[in-house]
């Protein structure tokens, strides 16, 4: 039987033909605000991410795992009409469809925007590529990497002088599916006034492009691009980690008052006095002099003394805390930022909570990504194939199920 669906968004029927990441995490932020994603993956293999290099547990992806719960998975292979008409099917009485493939490829499918408008002219149809679908670039295949660099992430992270470094998350990928789930909001909010859907574009050029806002501001103002600079902070110093005696903690003292309680508490009225420290200004001139400063303080002590000296004086102040440590956190803890779910073959698993908190229609994690094909009977059932029928489109190697994924389709 069909999970009954609550949250914000309970309803909302939405086809997944998206893949790997960014279409993924979209389709993810849906499920949990309680849309009914039907995660639609390819005959054979699934989706790409089933094969990532990450570790496996007992065969099945984490990397798969941690991007798909929420949904229910149908396996169809559209190179045969039988997968062609299911999908048809479904896409008729959908509200959303999702896809991040290279341009061209849904319209040879037969499923491209203009066809789908006709089918079904109130479908959302949210499109996420490398760099949106119109200009030089659009039919440029994207990725995470290569969208960093494009968009000038690459040239603002990392160390002055040393190599090009990317951001440590797939800042692009996530940060599309952000903004394409935002986007179909905003149109499910418009269809709902006039039943009318609508093209939903977005790309990782833009996601990164929106990243680096306070360095175009800098440009336009300047003419002048900003450098890298580590932890530091473009419009205000010190605003950057300093190593302690065991570790590393953040220290933001942003404005004139932090920076007086800073000096204070470190005990060092020289830093007050010192004309080159006097404002902000002053202080972003003379970054460097003024972390080398500091940084003989906090090397006297351990992350956590200064923590306790620093957060009664109400400073902005935090440790580097590693993976691990974020995760078992008393905060992460009390947020629900890591959740327990049932997989159909590993039992218990754990994955990263919601992160939106609403009071009167609160989102939840309730459901392990699926294995491949673990709807698939499920789904058409609903969709109104009989039993014979769905045996058919099994034989046909049409659709493929939880039960017989371990076949050869052809």
């Amino acid at each position: 039987m069909t999970e009954k669906r609550a949250g914000p968004l309970a309803g909302l029927k939405v086809i997944e033909l998206a893949h790997i990441m960014s279409g993924p995490m979209c389709g993810m932020l849906l499920a949990d605000m309680g849309a009914d994603v039907i995660k639609v993956e390819k005959v054979p293999g699934g989706d790409d991410t089933r094969r990532f290099g990450i570790p496996e547990i007992n065969g099945e992806s984490t990397a798969f795992i941690i991007m798909n719960r929420n949904k229910r998975g149908i396996a169809v292979n559209l190179k045969t009409e039988g997968g062609k008409q299911v999908l048809r099917r479904l896409l008729e009485g959908a509200d959303v469809v999702t896809e991040n493939y290279r341009m061209g490829t849904m319209e040879k499918l037969g499923f491209g925007y203009e066809a789908l408008r006709e089918l079904n002219p109130g479908l959302i149809y949210c499109e996420i590529s490398g760099y949106g679908r119109t200009g030089p670039w659009a039919d440029k295949p994207g990725f995470d990497l290569i969208a960093q660099g494009m968009s000038g992430l690459m040239s603002i992270t990392g160390e002055p002088g040393r190599p090009p470094v990317k951001c440590g998350g797939p800042v692009t990928d996530i940060n599309a599916g952000i903004l394409a789930a935002l986007g179909i909001v905003a149109a499910y909010l418009h269809r709902l006034k006039t039943g009318e859907g609508q093209r939903v574009d977005t790309s990782l050029f833009e996601a990164g492009i929106t990243q680096t806002y306070w360095h175009t501001a800098y440009f336009l103002a300047t003419g002048e691009a900003a450098p890298p600079m580590g932890s530091g902070n473009l419009t205000s110093a010190p605003y950057q980690a300093f190593k302690t005696r065991d570790g590393w903690i953040n220290i933001g003292a942003a404005n004139q008052a932090n920076w007086e309680r800073l000096v204070s508490v470190l005990n060092a009225p020289e830093l007050a006095n010192d004309p080159r420290f006097k404002t902000n200004r002053d202080r972003i001139a003379h970054r460097e002099a003024l972390a080398e400063a500091l940084t003989r303080y906090f090397a006297e002590r351990t992350t956590e003394e200064w923590l306790q000296l620093l957060e009664p004086a109400g400073l902005p102040v935090g440790p580097i805390l590693s993976i691990p440590e974020v995760l078992s956190h008393p905060q992460t803890r009390a947020r629900e930022m890591v959740v327990e779910t049932e997989h159909r073959r590993l039992g218990r698993v754990k994955s990263l909570g919601f992160p939106i908190k609403l009071s009167a229609t609160p989102g939840a994690v309730t459901r392990s990504a699926p294995v491949l094909g673990e709807h698939t009977r499920e789904v058409l059932l609903e969709y109104g194939y009989s039993q014979a029928q769905i045996e058919a489109l099994v034989h046909e190697g049409a659709v493929l199920a939880a039960d017989e994924e371990s076949a050869v389709v052809p």
